[in-house]
């Protein structure tokens, strides 16, 4: 762009400077630049006469750009040409004014007088005239657009539509608002825009923005005013609350200027180019603004009256000072805002933990550094405690870290100490960040070991204690003198106050333990040793002594050799005992084994009497002079008279001997060289030995078993196991095919199983899949046969087996995968590892195609967040375990699904669930139930158990369980119990509540009858007894019941019982159904004792006193040490219901024992009553009404006894798995309506009960009929009717209705006597 500024100077043409002007400044462009480019060219241009200027304008006007001068070798465009400045003279001075659109510069008016009726610019800013052509440029330029932000409040309501933009009354407000400031600041010059950008509450405050380029104060007054009066009709405009804010480069600086530390001084400073010192601070954070008081300091000052200066000053700052700040300058109606945000932050200083100085001499770092780095002014280290410790600082400004180094010699402490080291950071502002450190200094230590040298025998215990006489430590730990780390297994570290024991304990030595011993403890790179010797002398173990006989028949008259050997070359002393005699014995060398031999005549030997058991031992004894006993020989001496079977291998015996010999003495084949293990067993018959069971182990995985058992004695057994297991798996493969028809090597590969994975060592992945191929390989289906003669043997042989894998895979840890798969042909498995950030669920499926079983395990994300990082969750699947597993074997309510195992490496500590799918063979099989194996039932062999697992869905053979703990679990069919969600369970549910609310309705009768005929039917104390004991079995009955049905509501299959409230339900159940019973037998006793002791007779008291004590007393006993003796092992209620333990401690015996025991006992009373009546003694001999009130006297008795007794003893056969479910019918009816027993046969049926309600209820007329006829009356019950069905059911009970039993009340001791047993039952 080219500039044109005029000075009319003189009367030259008008035309002619201005050409000359620009053909001058063309040919400077273009000799300057070869390339083309844009420039902006100020020429000022002088004219006398000031008329030309017109001309000048109107020339310019006509132009038409671009302009193209070819007069210079390169072409030069003129895009526009503008007049800028004009100055004109006025008087004596000259005026230089802008163009329209243009200013002078804020400088130039700060530093040149000013032409104040052309001012109409924004006070402070700019101006638009001098008195003078300003020295070296630059002129006028184009006007800037000044944004103001402004407010005005309404006083109008406010309308949450006003926080709408789209709303209706928004669009309005906008509309109407935008119109009358338009209107408004129209007036300002340059003006572009008013725009309303929001409103707020309070009433309605609206925000808006104009735009023009220089608002006036004056003008802006004026605009203020015009705005109220468009909005004073409709909007109500307050005049006192327009706002200003104008947007300028206000400077604003922070001191210090990076991070500002808590205690430092903080300086902020606010340059604005208005000339104001009307300037406040706000802290918004706070939301108040900020005066001077005793931290807070405000400053403001003008500078060469163009500059307005501000600061506030914080002394020592607090992290609330952080946040915005907001320096405000104000000048008329204007407001000048700049913000700055500030961030105060503690000392972050990062210092070694609390530590400990061994007094050594040895240089100790005490090292403390600021996470923040600045300008330091300086670091110190201070001592705080009564000692003083030299030391040497070592500090680095740059990097904000300082080291104290602390070397003290034993002389310097000869006590234990602590001295507190601070460390503190100066900030160049004046901040101090202080960090502590407690040192510990103590004594060097002085270790001992006791003994320091000892020796011992294979197989016996040693230990080394390790004493230091210091009870400070960072690390304890042995070593070999090889510098082989023993594991902390094998020892133990107490502290006490003065000192610090660790002892190193084996229970059982090997020869690996022979050797030096350091134990080492470690204060920091402190370092304390002693040193212990061991030496183990060679002993055979009991266990690895083979003898031969095991056991055998001698001949009274013969003689017999026995043998001792062992798997080594070492020279002992053997001798043989028998009795308390000890014999040499000789000593023979092969290639695998020394034996010792000794041959017993026992022709010559008086001592012996025959026939008669001995037993015969040998002894080691080695160099240290210790020894060791083997295993009994047992042998039976007989007369021989009947010996039919010899063999000179085997022996001799008798028809159906049966004897055991070791497999390597006796007749079963083996390679040269080999030693082959295990028990074979042979029975005489006939006249030949029979093998009965063959139990024999072949040698390779003999050789693995005894190498099993060394290796758990090892002190490196980490190092021995991922190569015991790879020989394990290669041995196990080879000998697949013998596994099928050898229980021996069976059983033997289980107890290795079961001794390695008591090693508590981390197994890696390659260590689980050797481990697996083993399991496979004895899980095969050749050897299933092979499995069910095992466990006639070893009934937890199964369950030893999955017990080995858990704990396996409980160990397995992998470093290098978050994903963990194996597979074998009869077992998979798959896991995971847990991660940082670890978000999926874990979620694994297993397939087995050639079995057609398969299965899935799902566990919710949620319960793996509690878990450890790095701790693995892992299932394993068996298609074939199932089959083998103990109950499987013996039971008939197996199904054809998975096993699956899930375990985790960590414990877990939350609530937990775990959802599983499998695959059901036998969908038709029965009812499916959703079990664990559990292997502390059946006396630790391992049994299924269903507590904290239920069926969440079956469809079709698919069955889904969830269970709230982790183990192995599989599906079971249980095709006699109903199911809990089947029909028949609901309906027996039904059952089993209405009647039980029946049988309470019909108690509670009961006990209202009593109440309302007791006077009257308890005239005389053999009535009164009766009745007593009709209430109390009433009322316990009552409790009982309710009890009941609250142990009912307890119960739910879905979810955990509620433990104390369960045990609390089972008690008094117990308690009360034992009271029902136990009031019976007080009713059967007192009937006996009336019926046999006649003439004998026993205060009311003393009855009440024994029958109370017989019906509440004995069930209290009974029921309270059921309680206290299962109770403590959690074995008192059943697992999946409200009531005594069945599978695992038989408490429900404490029931049904005594339960029966009364019921025999009642049962034989009327037995022995109706006796006594029908062949009565001689002088006793009952007239005919006598009999029939014996038959009614017995008659509760006779009806109640068996119906309680069927009850329970149908309750007692649906405990046992399996049971019928015409049992849990049968029990649930009995059960439910035993209320209504008591109140038909115990209460309404007693003639005496009835007839007192008859008179109490009775009409007047059947009143008058009454006592017409007392003798009818009297002998005809309730039930009487005319039918036949009535009368057979009375007749059925002793009553006719045509003779009364029944006499008058006397005082008469022998008549109450007399009528006793009628009483008493009746």
């Amino acid at each position: 762009m080219l500039t044109i500024n005029l000075v009319p100077l003189n009367n030259e043409s008008v035309f002619s400077p201005v050409l000359e002007a620009i053909n001058k400044t063309s040919q400077d462009l273009t000799t300057s630049n070869s390339t083309a480019e844009e420039y902006t060219v100020d020429i000022e241009i002088s004219f006398e006469n000031a008329s030309f200027l017109e001309s000048i304008k109107d020339y310019l006007n006509k132009l038409s750009y671009p302009i193209v001068d070819n007069s210079t070798e390169q072409a030069t465009d003129i895009l526009s040409m503008v007049l800028t400045t004009e100055c004109r003279p006025t008087g004596s001075e000259v005026w230089c004014s802008c163009a329209k659109g243009y200013e002078w510069p804020r400088e130039k008016c700060l530093h040149n007088l000013t032409c104040q009726e052309y001012d109409s610019s924004l006070s402070g800013r700019h101006c638009n005239c001098l008195k003078q052509l300003p020295a070296g440029g630059p002129y006028c330029q184009l006007q800037r657009v000044v944004t103001l932000r402004m407010s005005v409040k309404l006083n109008v309501e406010f309308s949450e539509d006003l926080k709408n933009s789209s709303s209706a009354l928004y669009r309005s407000y906008k509309t109407d608002l935008e119109l009358a400031f338009s209107k408004a600041y129209s007036i300002l010059s340059g003006f572009k825009a008013a725009t309303v950008t929001g409103f707020r509450p309070g009433s309605v405050v609206v925000n808006y923005e104009v735009k023009a380029t220089s608002p006036s104060p004056d003008l802006m007054h004026k605009a203020n005013e015009e705005v109220i009066q468009n909005l004073n009709e409709t909007y109500k405009a307050d005049d006192s609350s327009f706002q200003t804010f104008v947007n300028n480069e206000t400077k604003f600086s922070v001191t210090p200027p990076g991070v500002i530390f808590v205690g430092d001084t903080v300086i902020l400073t606010c340059v604005n180019e208005i000339f104001s010192s009307n300037v406040t601070w706000y802290h918004v954070e706070t939301q108040s603004d900020i005066s001077n008081n005793s931290r807070f300091f405000v400053y403001s000052v003008l500078l060469n009256n163009t500059t307005s200066v501000s600061q506030l000053t914080i002394e020592n700052a607090s992290e609330e000072d952080s946040g915005q700040y907001i320096c405000r300058l104000t000048l008329d109606i204007f407001a000048y805002e700049a913000r700055t945000k500030i961030s105060v932050v503690p000392f972050q200083i990062s210092i070694s933990q609390e530590t400990t100085v061994v007094c050594d001499n040895n240089p100790v770092n005490l090292e403390c550094c600021s996470e923040k780095n600045t300008n330091w002014s300086s670091i110190e280290w201070i001592q705080d405690g009564t000692h003083y410790v030299a030391g040497i600082p070592q500090t680095d400004l740059e990097s904000g870290c300082t080291k104290y180094v602390v070397i003290v010699d034993e002389t310097q402490c000869p006590a234990e100490k602590i001295i507190n080291f601070t460390c503190e950071f100066v900030s160049a502002y004046g901040g101090r960040g202080t960090e502590q450190v407690k040192v510990n200094f103590f004594p060097k230590a002085n270790l001992t070991i006791i003994p320091d040298q000892i020796s011992v025998s294979e197989g016996q215990n040693f230990s080394l204690r390790c004493i230091n006489d210091v009870s400070s430590y960072d690390e304890v730990y042995w070593n070999t003198s090889t510098g082989i780390k023993i594991y902390q297994r094998f020892y133990t570290t107490t502290r006490y106050p003065d000192r610090v024991e660790s002892v190193l304990t084996v229970k059982t030595s090997t020869r690996e333990w022979n050797g030096t011993y350091h134990c080492i403890f470690r204060v920091n790179n402190s370092y304390s040793i002693a040193t212990g010797d061991v030496t183990v002398y060679p002993l055979p173990l009991e266990s690895d002594i083979r003898i031969d006989p095991l056991e055998d028949v001698i001949p009274c008259k013969g003689s017999h050799s026995f043998k001792c050997c062992v798997e080594e070359k070492e020279d002992y002393k053997v001798t043989f005992q028998m009795d308390s005699f000890f014999f040499p014995a000789a000593k023979e060398v092969y290639d695998m084994q020394i034996c010792y031999k000794y041959k017993h005549n026992f022709m010559e030997d008086s001592t012996f009497f025959c026939p008669r058991n001995i037993e015969m031992f040998c002894h080691f004894t080695n160099a240290a002079n210790n020894s060791v006993r083997s295993p009994a020989m047992k042998l039976n001496l007989i007369p021989g008279n009947n010996i039919t079977c010899q063999d000179p291998v085997i022996g001799v015996g008798e028809p159906g001997r049966v004897i055991r010999k070791l497999c390597q003495f006796s007749n079963v084949p083996s390679s040269p060289g080999s030693r082959i293990g295990g028990n074979i067993t042979y029975k005489c018959e006939g006249s030949q030995w029979m093998v009965k069971r063959n139990d024999c182990i072949s040698s390779e995985i003999n050789s693995l078993l005894d190498l099993a058992k060394a290796l758990i004695k090892s002190p490196s057994q980490d190092e021995k196991l991922p190569k015991y297991l790879q020989s394990l798996s290669i041995s196990t493969g080879k000998v697949e095919k013998e596994l099928s028809i050898s229980p021996g090597n069976l059983g033997a590969i289980i107890n290795i199983l079961d001794l390695l994975s008591t090693v508590p060592t981390k197994v890696n992945k390659e260590m689980m899949t050797h481990i697996l191929s083993t399991v496979s390989a004895i899980l095969g289906g050749p050897t299933l046969s092979t499995w069910k003669i095992l466990l006639q043997q070893q009934t937890n042989g199964s369950s030893r087996l999955l017990d080995s894998v858990e704990r396996f895979s409980r160990m397995l840890q992998s470093a290098d995968s978050t994903v963990l798969f194996i597979s074998q042909e009869n077992v998979q498995m798959r896991g995971i590892v847990i991660k940082m950030g670890h978000s999926d669920d874990y979620n694994q499926s297993f397939v087995f195609s050639e079995k057609d079983l398969w299965g899935s395990v799902v566990i919710d994300q949620s319960h793996l967040e509690s878990l450890e990082t790095e701790s693995s969750v892992v299932t394993m699947a068996f298609p074939t375990l199932k089959t083998i597993l103990t109950q499987d074997i013996q039971a008939k309510n197996s199904a054809g699904s998975l096993v699956m195992t899930t375990t985790m490496s960590y414990p877990l500590t939350t609530t937990f669930k775990i959802s599983m799918s499998f695959k059901n063979n036998e969908p038709l099989g029965g009812v499916p139930r959703c079990v664990f194996w559990n292997f502390k039932l059946a006396n630790h062999t391992g049994g299924w158990d269903s507590e904290g697992c239920y069926v969440k869905e079956v469809h079709g053979d698919i069955v889904s369980c969830t269970c709230d703990h982790l183990t192995s679990f599989s599906i079971l069919m249980s095709p006699d119990s109903p199911d809990p969600g089947s029909l028949l369970k609901i309906l027996l549910d039904i059952i089993s509540y209405i009647g039980l609310g029946f049988s309470i309705l019909s108690l509670a009768a009961c006990l209202v009858v009593e109440a309302v005929v007791w006077k009257s039917v308890t005239k005389n104390r053999t009535s009164y007894m009766r009745h007593i004991c009709i209430v109390n079995i009433a009322a316990s009955l009552l409790v009982a019941d309710t009890w009941f049905i609250v142990a009912a509501v307890i119960h739910d299959h879905h979810y955990p019982l509620s433990d104390m409230a369960c045990v609390a339900a089972t008690f008094f159940i117990h308690f009360f159904y034992l009271s029902v019973f136990f009031w019976m037998l007080t009713l059967g006793l007192m009937l006996f004792y009336r019926l046999v002791f006649i003439l004998h007779d026993t205060s009311k008291s003393i009855q009440k006193g024994i029958a109370f004590s017989l019906g509440y007393g004995c069930p209290l006993v009974i029921s309270v040490i059921t309680v206290g003796v299962t109770q403590p092992q959690d074995v008192y209620t059943r697992k999946n219901a409200c009531w005594l333990n069945w599978e695992d401690t038989k408490a429900l015996l404490a029931f049904i024992i005594p339960a029966l025991i009364i019921v025999v006992v009642n049962v034989t009373i009327t037995v022995v009553v109706i006796t006594k009546i029908l062949r009565p003694s001689v002088g006793d001999k009952p007239n005919k009404q006598e009999k029939s009130s014996l038959f009614q006297i017995t008659k509760s008795i006779g009806v109640l006894t068996p119906l309680l007794g069927l009850t329970w003893g149908f309750g007692l056969a649906t405990v046992f798995q399996g049971s019928n479910v015409v049992f849990h019918i049968v029990f649930t009816l009995l059960n439910a309506f035993q209320g209504l027993f008591i109140l038909l046969f115990g209460c309404l049926w007693d003639q005496k009960v009835q007839e007192a309600l008859l008179n109490k209820f009775s009409l007047s007329r059947w009143s008058s009929q009454h006592s017409k006829s007392t003798s009818l009356g009297s002998a005809t019950p309730v039930f009487s009717m005319s039918s036949p069905i009535s009368r057979r059911f009375n007749n059925l009970f002793g009553k006719t209705g045509t003779y009364n039993v029944s006499t008058p009340e006397t005082t008469s001791s022998s008549l109450e006597n007399s009528s006793s047993a009628y009483s008493l039952l009746h």
